[in-house]
C-alpha cells in the first residue's frame, strides 16, 4: 500500500508541475513575438492575436507568430519593452521615426513589411454633434483642396527634426464660441505636448488652422490616452483625434467608442514595429 500511496503521489506531482497546473507563465516559444500595442475598445488581446497573425499570414509573413499585449499609451509599452516584458512595439511610422531619434535603445525592426497595416486620423465627435462634425469635415476637405493639409504634414511630419518641433500657438478669437479638444501628448510628432506643457505637433498645428478658419476659440485639455472615449461621451471635450483602419480584413468597429462619429481623415500612415537594439 506504501508503493501504490508513493507512486500515485509521483504521478499526481507529475500533473501539477508539468501540465499547466503551476502559476508560472508559459515559457515563450522560439516563433513568438511578443507584440506591445495601444489597447483598441471592441477587441480582446485574444480577439487581436487571431486578426493581427491572420494578416501577416495574408501578407507572406509566416516565420514569426505575434502575441498581442494591450497598453493604453506609448509611455508604457517603451517601458514594458526596456524591462523585457515585451519584444517589439506596434507603432506609426512617424511615430517610429520619432522614437529612433530620440531613444538610442530602439530600432525599426526591419523584417517587418511596412504597408501591411495602415491607420488613418480623423477627428472623433459626440454622434449627436451633427454640426460639428459637418464643420470639420468641410474645412478637412477645404484643407486637402487647397495644399494647406499637405504644407502641414511636411513641416510637422515629414521634415520636422526630433530635437526641434516647435510650440503651436493657437489663436483666440474674442467673443467666439469654444470647442474643448482632448490632447493626450503621447504620440510624437502628431500629439505632444512640450517640457513647458505648450501643446506641439501636427495635430495641434491642424487645430490652429481649424480654429482660424471656424472662427472658433480651441481649448485643449490634457487626456489620459486610455481615458479618450470617457471624456468625450461625458463632455468633458467636444472632440479628441482618433484612429481608424480602412481595412476589410479588420472589424469596422473594433476601436470604434459607442455614441461615436469620426470625422473624414486628415491623415494616414503605416504601422512599423520597433524593437530594442542588441
Amino acid at each position: 500500500m506504501k508503493k501504490i500511496f508513493a507512486l500515485l503521489m509521483i504521478c499526481a506531482l507529475v500533473l501539477i508541475t508539468g501540465c499547466g497546473g503551476g502559476n508560472e507563465p508559459s515559457e515563450k516559444k522560439s516563433d513568438e513575438v511578443r507584440l506591445g500595442m495601444i489597447a483598441h475598445l471592441n477587441a480582446t488581446e485574444q480577439k487581436m492575436n487571431e486578426i493581427y497573425n491572420k494578416l501577416v499570414e495574408k501578407a507572406g509573413l509566416k516565420l514569426v507568430k505575434y502575441t498581442p499585449k494591450f497598453y493604453d499609451n506609448l509611455n508604457q509599452m517603451s517601458m514594458d519593452a526596456e524591462a523585457g516584458n515585451v519584444d517589439q512595439l506596434s507603432v506609426y511610422g512617424c511615430v517610429a521615426n520619432y522614437f529612433t531619434a530620440t531613444n538610442d535603445k530602439f530600432e525599426i525592426d526591419p523584417t517587418f513589411k511596412a504597408g501591411i497595416f495602415n491607420d488613418s486620423f480623423c477627428f472623433a465627435v459626440r454622434k449627436d454633434d451633427t454640426a460639428l462634425k459637418a464643420d470639420l469635415d468641410k474645412t478637412i476637405d477645404e484643407m486637402k483642396a487647397d495644399g494647406t493639409l499637405d504644407n502641414l504634414v511636411k513641416t510637422y511630419i515629414t521634415d520636422v527634426k526630433a530635437d526641434n518641433i516647435p510650440a503651436v500657438e493657437i489663436p483666440t478669437i474674442d467673443g467666439a464660441p469654444t470647442i474643448k479638444v482632448g490632447l493626450t501628448g503621447d504620440l510624437p510628432p502628431l500629439d505632444l505636448v512640450l517640457a513647458d506643457n505648450s501643446p506641439a505637433g501636427f495635430n495641434t498645428a491642424l487645430l490652429a488652422e481649424i480654429a482660424k478658419r471656424l472662427g472658433r476659440n480651441i481649448e485643449v485639455v490634457r487626456i489620459e490616452s486610455g481615458a479618450r472615449a470617457a471624456a468625450l461621451t461625458s463632455n468633458q471635450i467636444d472632440v479628441i483625434f482618433w484612429a481608424i483602419i480602412p481595412n476589410n480584413d479588420m472589424p469596422a468597429d473594433i476601436d470604434k467608442p459607442e455614441g461615436v462619429e469620426f470625422t473624414v481623415p486628415y491623415f494616414s500612415d503605416n504601422i512599423t514595429h520597433l524593437k530594442l537594439k542588441k
